[in-house]
């Protein structure tokens, strides 16, 4: 495979046998939708959707101070984190910039898995490797090893419980067991990126059509669909969930993302980008992140300016935005300075040249009940 060419998951045949509409994302071949992405949000909203999350980066730390090392490599306290527990991290540059976000795996004593975002996987992977020296421990870039499945939405459990040789009940959220499903070996993981109760699942390549064949069999009956790119994005914006690229950016830390309780700085010992984040945490951020309503039918997108109501002067930038299917209104996020950041706050947004009001309101857009 030359650079320049499309990766493709074990699933791509079945993508356009439901014939999705394909995209490139981040050099991998990716369904954007199968139908209606409209439809495919509400049936993750109300009963299930399946996605296809291959192109997803997945890394190991191994051996005796795997945890250390991940405590020196990220901002989060990694050796707190339980057998069969999962958390979500960072890794930061020296200057406290967002390098990636992450969920990180314990599963084992010594025995971690890292989970990328796929744009930035080799550059995880390599920063990892590097922070890692010194330490005894083993980093591993096993990607190409796993394909990724989800089932997310309120009828994944009743989906998923026939399938699966263990308890769902007993899987806590942000947990994850090795399981059989279908007659697949998996890692079955309580996460997702939706705002829906939900499960990923890691497989081998060679598993991955049989697996979505019994998962897409089992569901159905419970209005299960196939869920495409399109979709996610709008789901995980409802759900107030950072995009790496949008959101997060190496020129933003976790404070003005509003995240800055992924930061441990009460660790004993010394990680990447200490330093700075520490000094970010006293002075405070220089902007935060907020959402934005509009009570009009013209969508905020990504990169249009917000400004000031009355002078139409530039205040900040729309990191993401989307007609909202649960809402029934055009959402965002942006980033505003602090004193522009109260909800009930009236903004405008430049859109395409016309000033068009916003409202600042509280993150989550939507929390399931």
């Amino acid at each position: 495979m030359t650079s320049t060419e499309e990766r493709r998951t074990p699933l791509d045949a079945v993508h356009d046998a439901l014939g999705a509409t394909m995209t490139d994302f981040a050099g991998w071949r990716m369904p954007l939708r199968y139908g209606s992405e409209t439809a495919e949000h509400r049936a993750v909203r109300e009963a299930a959707g399946l996605f296809d999350l291959t192109h997803m980066g997945e890394i190991t730390v191994t051996g005796p101070e795997a945890a250390r090392a991940l405590d020196h490599a990220l901002v989060g306290f990694v050796s707190k984190i339980g057998v069969d527990r999962a958390r979500y991290s960072m890794i930061c540059d020296a200057d406290g910039g967002i390098l990636d976000d992450l969920i990180v795996y314990r599963l084992g004593e010594d025995d971690f898995l890292v989970v990328a975002n796929a744009s930035n996987a080799a550059v995880v992977a390599g920063e990892l490797l590097a922070r890692a020296a010194g330490f005894d421990a083993v980093v591993t870039d096993r990607s190409e090893e796993y394909a990724l499945l989800a089932v997310q939405g309120p009828h994944a459990v009743a989906i998923l419980a026939p399938l699966a040789d263990l308890d769902l009940d007993k899987v806590k959220y942000y947990a994850a067991d090795r399981a059989t499903v279908a007659g697949v070996d998996v890692l079955l993981a309580r996460t997702g990126y939706t705002g829906e109760d939900g499960f990923e699942l890691f497989c081998a390549p060679a598993d991955a059509v049989r697996l979505w064949t019994s998962l897409a069999e089992a569901g159905a009956g419970h209005g299960l669909i196939p869920a495409g790119l399109s979709c996610r994005d709008t789901l995980r914006l409802e759900a107030g969930m950072p995009l790496y690229g949008h959101e997060l950016t190496t020129s933003v830390t976790p404070y003005e993302a509003n995240l800055g309780r992924v930061v441990r700085l009460d660790k004993p010992e010394d990680f990447v980008g200490r330093d700075a984040l520490a000094a970010r945490e006293k002075e405070g951020p220089r902007a935060t992140l907020v959402g934005l309503r509009s009570p009009g039918r013209r969508v905020p997108r990504a990169g249009y300016a917000v400004l000031d109501p009355e002078t139409k002067a530039p205040i900040g930038e729309i990191t993401s935005g989307a007609p909202s299917p649960t809402l029934g209104a055009p959402i965002a996020m942006a980033y505003v300075p602090l004193d522009r950041a109260e909800p009930g706050t009236v903004l405008a947004v430049d859109i395409r040249g016309a000033a068009e009001p916003v409202e600042v309101v509280a993150l989550p857009f939507y929390k399931r009940a």
